[in-house]
């Protein structure tokens, strides 16, 4: 939001004393944060000069420049007139423009020089719009009109170049502040200043003659004000002072109506829309869109509307995209002698959602969505026709047309030491009841309780905290006293804090780098995943306001997030990404909507209950993604890409640093590819699943061919963690070594080798590992061969062969019996 000091001014009487840098930084200390503070970027002597002659004269290049003599009063220090050299054809003798000379400097650096240039000595400049930095107009010099100065006089006063403009950073809940009203209620708030409010004015009798409105939709549009003007002289320019203050507030100047609509939404904060009465057919109606309607707006575009779309409507259809962008059927013209102008009071939520869906972002959308004061249309038409009378020699027609009112605010009830208490300053409750009053607010003192009643422009007020708020940014956040923290109390890090980070340390150790991703999903997700439609993994949380239509879910899997993560990552140039996400998932409860309570008080022990009864169930998950290399190309060999066995791998050493025994078996689980999946359990329950992604899965998200992934339960594998661990036994005895190579059928696992080996081995096993396997057709079909490294020990003898021998043997007919193992 920009806005001129001397506008503000205009509103409140500030005293002499108060500086520009003064003003801005009572403003942030308020909350309206200084952006930037501009100024005229001109230097030197810049005045008023009549042109005395003009002379064209045709160049070579066909180019035609006009020899001119301008009496500059005088500001030459001669009084002499200047001979300036001028390529603009829109001035004539006798007419008064602005002339830069020697010495001067325009923005940009462009110094201005006697020099001699189309065979004469020019000795100055007469400026454009554009060449002074007022706007982007450069189609000809600037022409004043009779009688607005002499010449000779300093220029900068008259075309508003020694105006300082504050751009302001508004907070979304400020709303108000996106006016010169609210800058200005602002500014006198914090100076203890009088104001003068502009919104204060008498307007006509409401006697619904001026339009026939139908407001079809009361919720998405409280009040709607109509007035309507004849006559208006559609040639009528709009005055410098307007166009001035336009540019300095950064909108463009583009008719006398619009500019007029325009400023008023900037002096008020309420958008004005004007139609072109002769286009628009019959009466008005505010309704929502109905399926299949269409609206070509302003900008030109033809826009499919969706039924949640609240438009205005005359016998033709939809002219106008309510309170976000008018229609290009009903627009103002130069033609246009009758104006119908329009504000009204919109429902923020729905503006906002129009806005986002079509992708609109004008200056009336900013405000509506923020919410506006309810009681401005009304006097925000009557001012829009008020200018239009007095600029465009347009005639108010008889009759003022407003349906529906501004809903009364509540009151909020707060302590009278409510303020203190927050914020640890010392505020009365005489200070409490002063400041809620310097807002607007209505205030009663009734012993202990202090009660105000927001004002209608502060629709961002609406529970005892915010009361606070304003009470403690009036007294001011420098005064909240500084005092030092006190130690923590407790006793540090719970178990479980302290298993998630050891978790944390450990796949940082594998190599794995830790992201954070968004936790929200749409179907489109899922069916990437290519997850079946009754998978109970699609049973997802809805959230009530998604920040994405797309994904309107909080997601039942970290996946989504992990291999986005890392297609992002590869397609930035990565060769190859190895990531993790710790994160909580959500489980529906299916027990309805949450009830949503006020901050005002502690929800009863019903209210809780039965909000916690809704809240779903959010285990905390650990999702793995390999993909691409993941060892790198170097001098010493070839890389590796990544494969099923990292993501097994990783999980497995995971559970060996918790000490936890996994069961693994392999699965046919989406989204891994059948055959190359595992799952882990815990004493029979399934806690999650690693290897290779399917094939379709890894084309879905961009991934190489072969991406490992692995998601497991981490809440399931802490709770399986031993409260102690037992340190192992070290023996000084020698090793005895076995190895054994055992044919089984394909479909038998390795796992399930491995634990009917361990099983028949006994006490004297130390290790078992698998070192080989092997398919070939020597073997004979559906077969394969696995070679098993067996080492034996003692803790308190040497084993002798006999020992060493019975041991392995009765593995290998362990393994005969569970899985019909030969040996080779």
């Amino acid at each position: 939001m920009k806005a001129p000091v001397s506008w503000i001014k205009e509103y409140v009487d500030l005293p002499d004393s108060v500086t520009t840098e003064a003003l801005t930084d009572r403003l942030t200390a308020l909350g309206l944060k200084l952006e930037a503070l501009e100024s005229a970027d001109i230097t030197g002597p810049l005045v008023i000069g009549r042109v005395l002659t003009q002379d064209p004269e045709p160049q070579k290049n066909g180019k035609v420049i006009n020899w001119c003599t301008v009496d500059v009063g005088d500001a030459n220090g001669t009084g002499a007139p200047q001979g300036i050299i001028c390529g603009a054809h829109n001035f004539g003798p006798g007419d008064l423009v602005v002339v830069c000379l020697p010495g001067a400097v325009l923005p940009g650096g462009f110094a201005i020089a006697e020099r001699k240039t189309y065979g004469h000595i020019s000795a100055g400049m007469i400026c454009s719009a554009r060449e002074l930095g007022l706007s982007d107009e450069h189609e000809g010099i600037i022409v004043l009109p009779e009688g607005t100065a002499q010449p000779g006089d300093d220029a900068f006063e008259l075309l508003g170049l020694d105006e300082e403009v504050i751009e302001f950073e508004i907070n979304p809940d400020r709303a108000y502040a996106l006016s010169l009203r609210g800058v200005a209620r602002e500014a006198a708030l914090g100076f203890e200043a009088p104001f003068t409010d502009p919104a204060e004015r008498e307007v006509p009798e409401i006697d619904g003659k001026a339009w026939d409105v139908d407001v079809q939709d009361v919720a998405g549009c409280p009040v709607f004000a109509a007035r309507l003007v004849s006559g208006f002289n559609p040639s009528a320019p709009t005055p410098d002072w307007m166009s001035r203050r336009l540019e300095q507030s950064g909108m463009r100047s583009i008719s006398l109506a619009v500019d007029i609509t325009n400023y008023v939404m900037l002096e008020l904060g309420q958008p004005i829309h004007g139609y072109d009465a002769d286009k628009v057919a019959g009466g008005l109606a505010v309704r929502r869109a109905g399926a299949g309607e269409k609206l070509e707006t302003l900008d030109g575009t033809l826009r499919a509307l969706d039924v949640e779309d609240l438009v205005i409507a005359d016998d033709s259809g939809v002219i106008g995209l309510a309170g976000v962008m008018g229609g290009a059927s009903t627009e103002i013209s130069g033609t246009t002698t009758r104006v119908l102008v329009e504000a009204a009071n919109w429902q923020p939520v729905s503006m906002f959602r129009t806005g986002r869906r079509h992708k609109l972002n004008s200056e009336a959308g900013k405000r509506n969505e923020r919410g506006v004061d309810p009681l401005l249309p009304g006097v925000a038409a009557d001012r829009v026709v008020e200018l239009l009378v007095e600029f465009g020699g347009a005639t108010a027609e008889p009759g003022f047309t407003v349906v529906g009112s501004a809903a009364a605010r509540e009151p909020i009830s707060i302590a009278a030491d409510l303020p203190a208490r927050i914020t640890g300053m010392e505020i009365s409750a005489g200070t409490t009841v002063a400041n809620l009053r310097l807002i607007g607010a209505e205030v009663v003192l009734d012993g202990d309780v202090v009660t105000a009643t927001p004002p209608t422009w502060r629709v961002d007020i609406n529970d005892p905290y915010d009361l606070v708020e304003e009470v403690a940014r009036i007294v001011g956040y420098e005064s909240v006293p500084s005092v030092l923290p006190q130690r923590a109390t407790g006793r540090g890090l719970t178990r479980a804090q302290k298993l998630r980070r050891r978790i944390g340390r450990s796949l940082a150790g594998a190599g794995l780098s830790e992201i954070v991703a968004f936790p929200f999903v749409g179907e489109a997700t899922f069916d990437a995943l290519g997850l079946d439609p009754d998978d109970h993994r699609r049973d997802v949380v809805q959230l009530a306001n998604p920040l994405s239509s797309e994904d309107p879910s909080y997601t039942t899997t970290l996946l989504p997030g992990v291999l986005k993560a890392a297609a992002r990552n590869l397609g930035r140039g990565a060769n190859g990404v190895a990531l993790f996400e710790t994160a909580p998932v959500a489980i529906p409860a299916h027990q309805g909507p949450s009830p949503i309570y006020g901050v005002d008080r502690r929800p009863t022990p019903e209210e809780l209950d039965a909000l916690l009864k809704t809240l779903p169930a959010q285990p905390l998950h650990l999702g793995v993604v390999f993909a691409g290399q993941v060892v790198r190309d170097g001098w010493d060999g070839a890389g590796r890409d990544a494969e099923w066995s990292d993501a097994v791998a990783v999980v497995r050493r995971l559970a060996a640093d918790l000490s936890v025994a996994l069961d693994v078996r392999g699965v046919a689980y989406a989204p891994w590819h059948p055959g190359r999946c595992a799952e882990f359990s815990i004493e029979g329950k399934v806690i999650g699943h690693a290897g290779e992604l399917h094939p379709t899965v890894c084309r879905n998200f961009g991934l190489p061919a072969r991406a490992a992934v692995a998601e497991i339960d981490l809440d399931a594998l802490i709770r399986a963690v031993p409260d102690a661990v037992r340190a192992p036994e070290f023996s000084t005895m020698p090793v005895a070594k076995e190895d054994v190579a055992l044919l089984v059928d394909t479909e038998i696992t390795v796992a399930a080798v491995d634990e009917a080996l361990r099983d028949g081995a006994g006490e004297l096993l130390e290790s078992l590992r698998l070192f080989d396997t092997y398919v070939g057709e020597q073997l004979g079909a559906g077969k394969k061969s696995l070679a098993f490294a067996l080492r034996f020990r003692a803790t308190d003898r040497t084993l002798t062969a006999e020992e060493t021998a019975a041991a392995r043997d009765a593995a290998v007919a362990r393994a005969a019996e569970l899985t019909g193992a030969v040996q080779r």
